[in-house]
């Protein structure tokens, strides 16, 4: 059900992107929209990994500059089914990651500095499976798709708006309507957008747990990203708004409830999903989050790593 919602709403906002240029430019504008929103998408498909890790300047490593991390991401990915993807390190104190990448072939992983120093390796083996199920799902396309065309809609509509908005015969929306397309087009495209993300969202949680083996380790390190993502600002995320639905939570300030302006579904939403699933398996609830230390230096483990599982 989740893939047939997702398949509508970017059709919804292809459509949406259609109606923008039928409105400015008749039938004309409304082909050539169509064809730019193609053109955008074929674009997207072969270099989408490669502009998301720059906007954050992410820098991959390997075996040799952090065999840790790589080491973990590697044995998600054979239980997964998965290639190996590129890993990569973004330098913030803001404890956050994404997946990126048109294909499970051509995919990467990116976590932040932040990230590693706040979880445990039960935790952060949460965050990795996750990120790891937006791989396996093509969810990394679909939303590098939807946050390119969300973008180019806003950008016609503007530039309607700035030439009147009437197309040849004079029959186009005029100054005024042009103005409100201006408003309300970018509005429906997020709205539309950031209900791809949250669908996608529950997913992936669902099958980083399955990864991971432990969903009360990823539901820990939901509570503890959310927690600094509001205390830690990240500068890049915030010039790259653009980017917020790739991250596990969203980086941006000022985020919203679960509502269809937020580009995540609430952390709670998640957690009670993810408590849900433990119990089902006869797993204990999620009792981490609130114990200090992380992934790197002699921190103390978190009790998920005595109990029998993947990581323990």
């Amino acid at each position: 059900m989740n893939y047939v919602k997702t398949g509508l709403l970017l059709a919804a906002l292809t459509a949406l992107f259609g109606v923008v240029g039928l409105l400015l430019g008749g039938t004309t504008g409304m082909v050539i929209a169509l064809a730019i929103a193609i053109a955008m998408n074929l674009f997207t498909y072969w270099n989408s990994d490669r502009l998301a890790l720059a906007a954050h300047d992410a820098q991959e490593v390997d075996s040799t500059s952090a065999p840790a991390l790589v080491g973990l991401v590697h044995d998600l990915a054979r239980r997964a089914g998965l290639p190996p993807p590129r890993v990569y390190l973004i330098d913030s104190p803001q404890p956050n990651a994404f997946a990126t990448g048109r294909n499970p072939r051509n995919a990467a992983v990116a976590a932040t500095t932040g990230l590693m120093h706040a979880l445990t390796r039960e935790e952060l083996a949460g965050v990795m499976a996750h990120e790891l199920a937006h791989i396996r799902n093509h969810d990394t396309l679909t939303m590098t798709i939807a946050a390119s065309v969300a973008g180019a809609i806003s950008s016609i509509a503007q530039f309607g708006m700035f030439f009147g908005g009437s197309n040849r015969e004079g029959n186009g929306p005029g100054l005024i309507g042009s103005i409100l397309l201006a408003v309300v087009a970018p509005l429906a495209a997020m709205i539309i957008q950031m209900a791809i993300s949250r669908s996608r969202e529950y997913e992936a949680d669902r099958i980083g747990a399955e990864i991971c083996g432990e969903p009360g380790a990823l539901a820990s390190a939901l509570v503890k990203i959310e927690r600094s993502v509001a205390q830690i600002p990240d500068e890049r995320a915030e010039a790259h708004p653009a980017t917020a639905p790739m991250f596990i939570i969203n980086p941006l300030s000022g985020r919203g409830m679960d509502n269809l302006f937020s580009t995540h579904p609430s952390t709670a939403n998640r957690i009670a999903q993810l408590e849900a699933l433990a119990a089902a398996w006869g797993k204990p609830p999620a009792i981490g989050g609130h114990e200090p230390g992380g992934f790197i230096g002699n921190a103390p483990r978190n009790p998920w790593s005595r109990r029998t599982g993947p990581w323990g």
